[in-house]
């Protein structure tokens, strides 16, 4: 029993994503960008088999050779069985069906949205702009930036202003 205890971790790193060591697999495997629930349980039901271990373990018990054979179930869907319609990026420009988890994701998303802006296509425009690219109105929402409301006029200086001004000449 001790030594269960000792093989316990309470901060896990998985696919570049410090995670706490009480969640459970599939609440874990949420916690990585590009990850979401269904996708996480399809994860964690393809872990169990790989690794004997029940879906609803802790991923503060998993040893250092499960975790490098969770990380490679993660990164390598396709090879593991999940279908092609759960990846991310299905039809990719390379030609093939990945799917980016975290850091991978968001430079292929800039990168997506760059050459968008390059061929000068009305998604890429509206990036430019910053503007609602799917369709929004704009009349009313997506408004940014200071506020232009009507601002009153100035004041003109009082009669009573000037008088005292004479009076302060004359003396």
């Amino acid at each position: 029993m001790d030594d269960k205890k000792s093989d316990y971790r309470g901060i896990i790193r998985i696919a570049g994503k410090d995670m706490k060591g009480e969640l459970p697999l599939s609440k874990a495997l949420t916690r990585i960008k590009g990850i979401g629930i269904n996708l996480a349980d399809s994860i964690s039901n393809i872990a169990s088999r790989e690794l004997n271990v029940d879906k609803h373990f802790k991923v503060g018990d998993l040893t250092d050779a499960q975790i490098e054979k969770l990380e490679d179930v993660v990164k390598n869907l396709s090879k593991y069985g999940v279908p092609q319609w759960a990846l991310n990026r299905r039809n990719d420009f390379s030609g093939k069906d990945r799917h980016l988890i975290s850091s991978d994701l968001d430079f292929a998303m800039r990168q997506d949205i760059e050459a968008e802006k390059g061929i000068r296509s009305y998604r890429g425009i509206r990036h430019m702009f910053g503007l609602p690219v799917r369709g929004q109105r704009t009349k009313t929402m997506g408004r940014r930036g200071m506020t232009l409301g009507v601002t009153k006029k100035k004041m003109a200086p009082t009669v009573t202003g000037k008088k005292e001004e004479r009076k302060k000449g004359k003396k």
